[in-house]
This record gives structure tokens, C-alpha cells and sequence, in this order.
């Protein structure tokens, strides 16, 4: 009697299985990615995200702004008290030259009204505007207190800029006429660099810039002094400032008067 073993059922290769698993693994994790890849692109905006933008880029403008403001007042932030006290005392005296102003063109009026020869009174007042006009046009000399300012810059450091900062700050104290070097300035006076110094209505000035300035010294100096002021920032750039105050200063560098080609006056 024969011992016979059953049929031995047919087995699966195993590099069937591992072959099948192989093969559903990469499509597996590519169709991942292909998810993945369209949940991001193109994009899908709605309309709550796109205020949530806006509303966060204006906040962030507002704070850039705000930063910007604080830096630009650290100069006074850090200020002495006693700088500060002349800051304040220098906005006081610009109040009361208007003051001033205004006054005295009050009793110009009145004069006018009460004068018994309003047409006499009226010449006098012409003839001394016209000489108050040619001051500042400077087609006149002048002369009055004031101070000298005198930048010496042996480095070539001095720019237009610069002297530009200066006769603005200059003017905004209260100065009445302004001459640098042999140049008188005048409202419509521009100033621009060129090789070796600085052109001041296409005439070259150089080191040493001196600028006489009629006005009243107790206010144009200190203007000139504030923190981060003029002489501050000419020192920085290795340039010598000296400021001298004066009971006579003359300038006399005048201008042509040129007649306009088109203005004309309203009263003609």
C-alpha cells in the first residue's frame, strides 16, 4: 500500500506579492502628491482672506509710518533741556515778529485813514515799501545787526545741500538779506555743486563759504546751533564753523532788476 502525498496546491511566487506592493507604492505616493500639488496651484482666494490681506497691510503701513515718525523726533526726544528751552524761546520770538508785523501794518492803515494829506502819507509809504522791496530783491545794499557765518571745508566735504540747509534755516530765524561771498541771495536764488566748490546762481563760491546775515542775532544764532541743526551736520563732515555776532553787518552784493516779460500789475 503506497503512502501518497496530497497535491501540494500551487504557491504564489513571492516576488509576485513584493512585485505587486512595489508597484502600489509609488502610484500610491504619486497620486499624494498629485493631491497635494493641486490643493496648493493654482491658488483658491476667497474673499474673507483677501480683506484679511488688505487689513494687515494697512496695519503694517501704518506701523512703518509710525516708526518713521518716532526716528524722525528721536533728535529732539534726546535733546538737553536747555535746547529745548531755546527751541521754544526761538518759536516765541518768530510769533512775535509776526505779531510785530501785523501791528505795524495796522498803524500803516490807520495813518492812511486819519492822515490829513492821505496822498503825501501815501507816498511816504510808497517810497518805503519800494525800499524794503529792493532790500529783498537786492537791488539795495543793507546793512543792520546780524552775524557772519563762516564754513571753512578743507576736505571738499561741503555740498549745496549743505549751504542750502543753512540759508533756509537762516531765513525761517528772521533773516532780512543774505550774501555769500560775493553773492547776494535773493528768493529765487538755486544752488548746485560743480568741481571744486559750489555754484550759487551760476557763480563759483568756495571754501571759505562766508555768509553775512542782517536780522536779529539772538534768533538767527541759535537756529543755527538747535541739535542736528546746521553747524551740527557740518561739523560731521570735518568742516569748521565759526558764528559771530555783529551791531553793523553790510551787504552790499546787489542784483539787476530784471523787468518781467509777462507780469504786469493788476492796478494798471
Amino acid at each position: 500500500m503506497r503512502n501518497e502525498l496530497p497535491p501540494e496546491e500551487p504557491k504564489k511566487a513571492p516576488e509576485d506579492a513584493a512585485g505587486t506592493d512595489s508597484a502600489d507604492a509609488p502610484a500610491e505616493q504619486l497620486s499624494g502628491r498629485q493631491r497635494l500639488a493641486q490643493s496648493l496651484w493654482p491658488p483658491r482666494v476667497s474673499r474673507a482672506q483677501l480683506i484679511v490681506a488688505l487689513l494687515l497691510f494697512v496695519l503694517g503701513l501704518g506701523l512703518a509710518i509710525q516708526v518713521r515718525s518716532n526716528s524722525e523726533s528721536s533728535a529732539l526726544r534726546g535733546a538737553r533741556q536747555e535746547d529745548l528751552v531755546r527751541i521754544l524761546d526761538e518759536l516765541d520770538d518768530r510769533t512775535q515778529r509776526l505779531e510785530d508785523e501785523k501791528q505795524r501794518l495796522d498803524d500803516q492803515r490807520t495813518e492812511l485813514e486819519n492822515s490829513s494829506d492821505q496822498a503825501e502819507e501815501a507816498r511816504k509809504q510808497t517810497v518805503e515799501k519800494e525800499r524794503q522791496l529792493g532790500v529783498l530783491a537786492g537791488t539795495v545794499a543793507a546793512q543792520g545787526p546780524g552775524i557772519t557765518l563762516t564754513v571753512t571745508d578743507t576736505k571738499g566735504a561741503v555740498e549745496a545741500d549743505m549751504l542750502l540747509d543753512a540759508i533756509q534755516e537762516l531765513r525761517a530765524a528772521g533773516a532780512e538779506a543774505i550774501q555769500v561771498n560775493d553773492v547776494r541771495v535773493v528768493a529765487n536764488t538755486y544752488l548746485e555743486d560743480t568741481e571744486g566748490g559750489v555754484r550759487v546762481d551760476g557763480r563759483k563760491v568756495a571754501s571759505p563759504f562766508e555768509f553775512k546775515v542782517i536780522g536779529k542775532p539772538q534768533d538767527l544764532e541759535p537756529a543755527l546751533n538747535i541739535p542736528g541743526g546746521v553747524v551740527q551736520t557740518l561739523e560731521k563732515e570735518q568742516a569748521t564753523v565759526a558764528v559771530t555776532r555783529g551791531d553793523k553787518i553790510v551787504v552790499d552784493a546787489l542784483r539787476r532788476a530784471n523787468r518781467p516779460d509777462y507780469a504786469r500789475s493788476s492796478s494798471q
